[in-house]
């Protein structure tokens, strides 16, 4: 008889361990019961990966996590969601940037069709829109207006590939909106600020990488990515402004995932799952969870100011169906009409 996914998995990791136990002294210590660990495969984007792992930390001290192990993998979101459409083995929990990117494998049949209807709304980890600069901000970027001046240098990730880039430009476009602009002037502000992009990173992680060369005055990027490359020794700054948008990230697991990996999640939603994430820099989706200092922040005691207007997905902009419509479809979006017109300039 054929193994089940789940108990393929755990041979796996018990197999793993026999050989690490047989390569290991004899005098390492331990208490050799590794080897009957189960795995839940989590594939995510790029930004939480070192939030995910704290929280694997404290899952594992757990009695219900203490026998499980969480393999990450991670990179773009558009490309993770991808990767799991095409290889559904790979997952059993999923992380992503969008909304956009679970629904392609709720349409893929792989996730079920009320994964959202909770609580949480199907979101796991929040954030805003900030500006990061060097240290001391030789730029003297303020807010958003400044990213349109022809003196400077920004990068931040691809739409193409990286939902970090849609909440980017969304906040972006959000912040003309917010002011009062019309569509049209709201548009001439994307072109403004695209003509001063000099390099489009694959994804939000990489963007970071690309802004520690030195080389630009700008990362456009989220809030916890910043506090994260501080708590890291990275000499930033970071700028919230006024008007931002809040970045909601779902997570879910698939249908034919294992009973851990529903075990993973709801640890993830818990105070102490969410106290991690908040230690790492993003806001907690429990609005009740506050008085935790957070390193790197600007200010660790109160480290998330609440901006004058924070705009959201639903209520700014329709929820993700129509902004994907108007702005990031892959023929005639308007943010591809943009980019080609800052091109052409």
């Amino acid at each position: 008889m054929s193994l089940t996914r789940r108990n393929r998995r755990i041979a796996v990791a018990a197999a793993t361990a026999a050989l690490l136990t047989l390569g290991a002294c004899a005098s390492a210590g331990g208490n050799g019961g590794s080897g009957d660990k189960e795995v839940v495969d989590l594939v995510g984007f790029a930004v939480p990966e070192a939030a995910n792992e704290a929280i694997e930390a404290k899952f594992n001290e757990t009695s219900e996590g203490e026998n499980i192990d969480i393999r990450g993998s991670y990179g773009p979101s558009g490309d993770q969601s991808r990767k799991v459409e095409a290889d559904p083995e790979i997952a059993d929990y999923v992380h992503f940037s969008l909304e956009g990117d679970v629904q392609r494998l709720v349409k893929a049949g792989l996730v079920a069709e009320d994964w959202k209807d909770n609580e949480n709304e199907g979101i796991v980890s929040r954030s805003v829109v900030v500006l990061v600069v060097p240290e001391g901000n030789p730029g003297n970027i303020q807010g958003w207006d400044d990213l349109a001046r022809e003196d400077v240098s920004i990068v931040t990730p691809d739409p193409d590939s990286s939902g970090a880039a849609r909440w980017n430009i969304l906040g972006a476009y959000g912040h003309a909106i917010a002011e009062g602009k019309t569509e049209q002037e709201a548009n001439d502000f994307l072109v403004s600020v695209f003509k001063n992009v000099d390099q489009w990173a694959a994804s939000g992680r990489e963007a970071t990488t690309a802004f520690d060369t030195g080389e630009y005055d700008v990362l456009i990027s989220y809030e916890n990515e910043a506090i994260l490359a501080r708590q890291n020794g990275k000499a930033y700054d970071y700028i919230v402004p006024d008007d931002t948008l809040l970045i909601e990230n779902p997570g879910t697991v698939l249908i034919d995932a294992p009973e851990a990996a529903t075990t993973w999640l709801d640890f993830v939603l818990s105070d102490e799952g969410q106290t991690e994430f908040v230690k790492k820099g993003f806001r907690s989706i429990n609005d009740d969870l506050d008085g935790i200092e957070v390193e790197g922040a600007n200010d660790p005691s109160d480290p998330f100011p609440t901006p004058t207007t924070l705009l959201t997905i639903a209520d700014d902009f329709g929820g993700w169906d129509a902004a994907n419509a108007k702005f990031f479809a892959e023929e005639n979006g308007l943010i591809k009409q943009l980019r080609d017109q800052a091109n052409q300039g």
